[in-house]
């Protein structure tokens, strides 16, 4: 029995997903804070137990009858590490087998604020006893190709400079996840998961030329000015301010790998920028 935590959300949805191409419905439990969220993953015979990062009861019961969890990370940056220990308690007590866990790409030397959460929560891993493997994920397309119709009016604007992002898709990582749950063998295995070709914000905004025939240009500015833009299209103050030291980090090399590992194994290239940005056009 796999259990995959936030299985509601872009990257949980994807995985349960792929998880139904690879095995019965019947074997995957799908851990969401609200069951009637995923009413169509219950009508494909998936188990749907309801659990919430926050409340350490609903993921003890979740937990019964348990081997493997995919432990997807939070989405409340601020509040990971408590919310990931009431995972990992829950999984312990419950003598699974193996915990995959959703970190960041190269984590340990990352200079992104964002990988604080997720080293803290490495080290519970460690300290917790419970076998466990590690899922690195480098940067989102989506992070960039869901405003590509701004970028299209307004050019591409960033503080990134000339920093390489090696970014997949959220299916390919999925497919990733899915792929180590159904393996023997994980436990103790650090995944640096990245796209296979790498781009700057120039070369992005050259993908999109290419792609719409409109000419796009980057234009990359300090990172104190890149926060105000993204507060002043609505993003609250304080992950505007994440968001923007996450570029900056990428300028520092903070979100380039040469590592083919993701392509690996998911047993193909991963989706290039070019066909992202149709996607999502």
């Amino acid at each position: 029995m796999i259990l995959v935590t936030g299985a509601s959300g872009q990257l949980g949805r994807l995985v349960i997903d792929s998880l139904l191409e690879k095995t019965a419905a019947s074997k995957v439990i799908a851990a969401v804070r609200n069951p009637d969220s995923v009413k169509e993953l219950a009508e494909k015979g998936v188990n749907v137990r309801q659990a919430d990062y926050t409340d350490p009861d609903t993921l003890a019961s979740a937990m019964q009858g348990v081997d493997k969890v995919l432990l997807i990370s939070s989405s409340e940056v601020g509040q990971r590490v408590a919310q990931h220990q009431n995972v990992i308690n829950a999984a312990k007590q419950a003598n699974v087998s193996l915990i995959a866990y959703t970190s960041i790409l190269k984590a340990d030397t990352s200079p992104l604020l964002l990988a604080q959460e997720h080293v803290a929560t490495e080290n519970l891993l460690a300290e917790s006893g419970v076998p466990y493997v590690l899922l690195r994920n480098g940067w989102y397309s989506e992070n960039y190709t869901m405003s590509v119709a701004a970028a299209l009016e307004h050019g591409v604007v960033g503080c990134a400079g000339d920093g390489k992002l090696s970014t997949a898709t959220r299916a390919d990582y999925a497919e990733a996840a899915a792929t180590v749950l159904l393996q023997d063998g994980q436990a103790g295995k650090v995944y640096e998961l990245a796209g296979d070709n790498a781009f700057t914000l120039s070369e992005y905004a050259e993908a999109i030329s290419k792609v719409t025939g409109k000419t796009v240009s980057y234009q990359n500015v300090p990172e104190a000015e890149y926060t105000k833009i993204l507060v002043g299209v609505g993003l609250p103050e304080g992950f505007a301010a994440v968001l923007a030291d996450s570029e900056a980090g990428a300028a520092k090399g903070g979100l380039f790998s040469d590592s083919k590992a993701l392509s690996t194994l998911i047993g193909r290239p991963t989706t290039s920028i070019e066909d992202s940005i149709k996607a999502a056009l």
